[in-house]
């Protein structure tokens, strides 16, 4: 027996199921809140320089630019009882008093002067927040395989609230990044986790289905994001409300089932009894729990609980050439995903756009694009959804490159297209690479391949760096990834259908399947009514 015999033995997807999706999937909501909160609060608004403390009262000149807009960066140099010199003409320097800003709400720019020669330090702060992101992916992904996918997931949702409370009364730009790197930690540790305990509590038939759902409370998480930063002007404010409803999240988040699959490998199969029997319970079938006892769930997971004996690490991801193909294929999806998707949602300022009807706009992308994620993954496969995306995206970023500036409505149309795609690519590569990666090493697998993403979304900003040297560099970087990203995700096999890999070597047996020649339909229909050996499960 195995573990999806045993879940629909206790309920298939019942009561507990719809439960326990709701638990995880509400924090999902403000989760986008502080991925996508740095577009909010820290927009670069109007500045100019701040005259000097012994400039005469009056109207002060500005010099103006090349094409023919005042200066952000330079004012003139002041001369006592000298006349103002006129828009192009006469010495200038740099703004040594400071900057005044024209905005009607403020932000980190504002507060800390990240313009002219500090505005690469916006860029690094979202750059140290993804590199948050990646460590946490590193170390947490590590400690669930140790502790349990719930006592991570529980105190991740601690470190967010504690965090993200402490970014918003950061007295320097210094403490900010500190506490938004640990912010990006506590990130990883609940998205892996989640992602994981959603795929071990629900039926293969609704995995997809499920996994997108989860992803939609992302997608809706977008959209309050808008509204919350209209309506609350103050960046210190608008942080402090959006982390602490994490207290709350981790008060309940003891509620949540731990992984009965994690519990039998740790070899705790007795804790394991007891919550497939509550769960039998809560689901309406109370006598199926019952029937089952401690000795036939060693008996029947037998061989679960012989590879909690085996420990696996990283270096057995690549032990053999199909381990080696998977991690390269599943790195470069996640890493052109990460990348492109964030060059597109910290983007918003770029498109000349209202960017709150812009991040509506984004966030309503998603909606259509997780809808078709599902039908295509659930009809057409995980392998073909997961590569259309990314190629999709790239052609998208690509064409995006010989758009005119002053064409905001077509470049906003891209955009909104090509983040779509990258949407539905994170949607698929989530449930794609959880059913890749065998039981034994899922978590560091995911964790590993998850880190790839964040190493992406960490480098977008400092691409976006290189359009000094020309404008169209940064987007050809981009799309040349996704497409690249794209075409690597064809070599990997097809998951549709099948039960999740619980060893190594049923990983093997994948890859050893996916090259046979196909069969006649008539012996693939007979084939498909041969149930499974242990070894293929």
């Amino acid at each position: 027996m195995t573990f999806p015999e045993l879940l629909d033995r206790v309920g298939g997807f019942g009561p507990f199921q719809f439960l326990h999706l709701t638990l995880i999937g509400l924090p999902v909501l403000g989760m986008a809140n502080h991925f996508l909160l740095q577009i909010f609060t820290a927009t670069t608004p109007a500045h100019h320089c701040r005259p000097p403390p012994n400039a005469s009262a009056g109207p002060w000149v500005l010099p103006t630019g090349p094409d023919g807009k005042p200066e952000k960066c330079l004012r003139f140099i002041h001369l006592p009882n000298a006349s103002l010199p006129n828009g192009t003409q006469g010495a200038t320097e740099p703004c040594l008093d400071g900057w005044i800003y024209i905005s009607t709400r403020d932000s980190i720019v504002s507060e800390w002067d990240l313009v002219c020669d500090s505005y690469k330090m916006k860029e690094l702060a979202q750059s140290i927040f993804m590199a948050g992101v990646l460590i946490g992916g590193i170390v947490l992904g590590n400690l669930s395989d140790r502790f349990g996918r719930k006592t991570i997931l529980s105190g991740s949702y601690l470190l967010l609230a504690a965090s993200g409370c402490c970014t918003a009364f950061s007295p320097t730009f210094l403490s900010y990044l500190v506490f938004r790197f640990l912010t990006g930690s506590s990130m990883s540790g609940i998205s892996l986790s989640t992602v994981i305990l959603n795929v071990e509590w629900v039926p293969t038939r609704v995995r997809a289905i499920l996994s997108t759902a989860v992803g939609y409370c992302y997608t809706t998480g977008q959209f309050i994001l808008p509204g919350l930063a209209y309506v609350i002007p103050q960046w210190r404010w608008l942080q402090l409300t959006v982390s602490l409803p994490f207290f709350i999240v981790f008060l309940w988040s003891w509620w949540i089932a731990e992984s009965v699959r994690w519990m039998v490998l740790s070899g705790k199969s007795s804790k394991a009894l007891k919550i497939l029997r509550w769960v039998a319970a809560f689901n309406g079938k109370k006598e199926e729990g019952e029937k089952l006892t401690l000795e036939e769930l060693k008996l029947n997971l037998q061989k679960e609980i012989a590879l909690a004996k085996v420990k696996y690490s990283v270096v057995d991801l690549i032990r053999t050439s199909t381990l080696r193909l998977l991690l390269i294929c599943l790195s470069l999806a996640w890493f052109s995903t990460g990348f492109a998707y964030y060059s597109l949602a910290m983007g918003v300022e770029d498109f000349g756009v209202n960017i709150y009807l812009l991040q509506i706009i984004f966030a309503g992308a998603d909606v259509p694009a997780k809808f078709i994620t599902i039908l295509s993954m659930s009809y057409l496969g995980r392998r073909i959804t997961q590569a259309a995306s990314l190629l999709l995206a790239g052609g998208s970023i690509l064409v995006l490159t010989f758009v005119p500036s002053d064409l905001q409505t077509l470049r906003t149309v891209l955009a909104v297209f090509g983040k779509g795609c990258l949407s539905s690519s994170f949607s698929c590569l989530f449930l794609y690479t959880s059913e890749l990666y065998p039981t034994v090493i899922r978590q560091t697998g995911l964790g590993l391949s998850n880190l790839w993403a964040r190493v992406g979304s960490m480098m977008a900003p400092v691409v976006k760096i290189l359009a000094e040297v020309q404008p169209f560099i940064p987007n050809v970087i981009y799309g040349g990834m996704a497409l690249l990203g794209g075409s690597a995700a064809l070599l990997l096999p097809e998951t549709l259908n099948r039960h999740l890999p619980e060893t190594l070597e049923d990983m093997d047996n994948w890859f050893q399947q996916a090259k046979e020649p196909e069969q006649d339909p008539e012996a693939e229909k007979a084939s498909q009514r041969i149930p499974l050996q242990p070894h293929d499960r």
